[in-house]
């Protein structure tokens, strides 16, 4: 088979399958003519796939969707007849890069195919340095549902940017008020006397 028709029949680039016949990963031969043709004997990369669906909200107020989200991943898995590995889901700002699960998730190797609803589900900036990243390790991100409309996916970014200039201006603000408390507390102490 084409080295094409293998990387959609394991659901990878066909960069990546490139670069697994590169490193000899999958067995196969060039003809004269560059077509790159994959023996039939490379089921086994087939069964090296392991699929984890990510799901995540922005609070747990939305607990009841975070369910049916991992829930609609879980039947898009099994539609294209992916067996699922783990179904993570996790309560989170998708402005914040220290969600540990998530960050354990990109950093388990043995994990080659994640998939998520939405590309804000992963990270509401800079997805595309993750995609390239896991591409480069030979593994991949999925998005079941890519924005129809590129002015959805501004105004949401916009709206996560403004909510977190906000948080930490005001996160700063009441830390800077509570440490004026505290010296005016201490100044108080230090003039009554002993």
């Amino acid at each position: 088979m084409k080295l094409s028709d293998y990387a959609k029949s394991v659901g990878v680039t066909y960069r990546t399958a490139w670069q697994w016949f590169k490193s000899g990963k999958i067995n196969g031969y060039q003809m004269p003519t560059g077509t790159i043709i994959i023996n039939e004997n490379n089921t086994e990369q087939k069964q090296q796939r392991v699929v984890a669906v990510y799901a995540r909200v922005s609070s747990s107020e939305n607990r009841n969707n975070l369910d049916s989200q991992a829930e609609r991943l879980v039947c898009y898995c099994e539609a294209k007849g992916w067996q699922i590995s783990r179904v993570i889901k996790e309560v989170g700002s998708g402005v914040n890069d220290g969600r540990k699960l998530f960050l354990s998730l990109l950093a388990d190797p043995t994990v080659t195919h994640i998939v998520v609803e939405h590309k804000d589900r992963a990270t509401r900036f800079g997805f595309s340095y993750i995609d390239t990243l896991l591409k480069q390790c030979g593994r991949s991100i999925e998005v079941v549902n890519l924005a129809e409309d590129g002015k959805a996916d501004l105004v949401d970014d916009l709206v996560a940017v403004i909510y977190s200039f906000s948080a930490r201006m005001y996160g700063q603000r009441r830390a800077k008020r509570k440490t004026e408390q505290i010296i005016r507390h201490l100044q108080h102490g230090n003039e009554e006397p002993g």
